[in-house]
């Protein structure tokens, strides 16, 4: 295939990005977007230009770095991660938009890479429990409801990619903060610092910069990991006990 990419380069935090146009020749259907957007590196090297700079890393779809707008929608056409995202999903001659995350909590650092460092203020902010450390506990020491450990795991499998900031109209992080919150709030070990960690997640969003949640729903249709959209509901019942306590 040969495609036509428009994407945005970057130089710096600091200075003004801008759209830029590449041909890149010889693509195949096997191909993830990531190793057509390695081709196009490999085509920039050889003329001394500066690569596009793009995140990654596991390039398995299960760390959430690779995440990119492509065609105005977070990740693409496909509801997966970008680097899951295969060249089979586009046609010869297609024009690619390819741009990063558009968030204002997540300033651009270079090109398609963006800072998301607010998702890890959100989680130090509360996302975590506090137990003794040591050997762990016996398996059975603690009963869960099968329910209950299901949707905890459910909601556990969110990877933090942004997908759902960059889809929402919004900005918001509501999608990703309700699946950490009900991952902890559906088991036993997480009920001590309930209150808190809604109040102090909620807080730390809001901080960030973060837009507020219309319930649009767009979030949950960029999801990779398909997050449910009632994780927000569980989110807004724990704020809402939270302040009936007191916080």
């Amino acid at each position: 295939m040969k495609l036509t990419l428009k994407i945005w380069r970057q130089p710096d935090a600091a200075s003004k990005g801008a759209m830029h146009t590449y041909e890149v020749d010889e693509v195949t259907g096997d191909m993830s977007f990531l190793e057509m957007l390695d081709v196009l590196n490999e085509q920039l090297n050889v003329k001394g230009e500066d690569p596009v700079a793009f995140d990654s890393d596991c390039r398995e779809g299960i760390c959430g770095t690779c995440g990119l707008m492509i065609n105005g929608q977070a990740h693409g056409p496909e509801v997966t991660t970008t680097c899951q995202l295969h060249m089979r999903s586009f046609n010869d001659g297609d024009e690619i938009v390819i741009e990063p995350w558009r968030s204002d909590a997540f300033p651009v650092i270079k090109d398609l890479v963006v800072d998301r460092g607010a998702f890890d203020r959100i989680i130090q902010a509360g996302g975590f429990i506090s137990v003794n450390t040591g050997s762990a506990p016996e398996a059975h020491s603690v009963p869960v409801p099968r329910e209950d450990a299901t949707r905890a795991f459910d909601a556990a499998t969110c990877i933090g990619c942004g997908a759902c900031v960059a889809a929402c109209p919004n900005g918001s992080a509501v999608l990703f903060m309700g699946a950490k919150i009900t991952h902890l709030g559906e088991l036993p070990q997480g009920q001590p610092e309930r209150d808190d960690r809604v109040v102090s997640m909620v807080a730390q969003h809001d901080h960030e910069g973060f837009g507020g949640c219309t319930n649009i729903g767009e979030c949950v249709a960029a999801c990779p990991k398909e997050i449910p959209f009632d994780v927000i509901s569980r989110l807004n019942w724990d704020l809402h006990q939270a302040m009936r306590h007191g916080h």
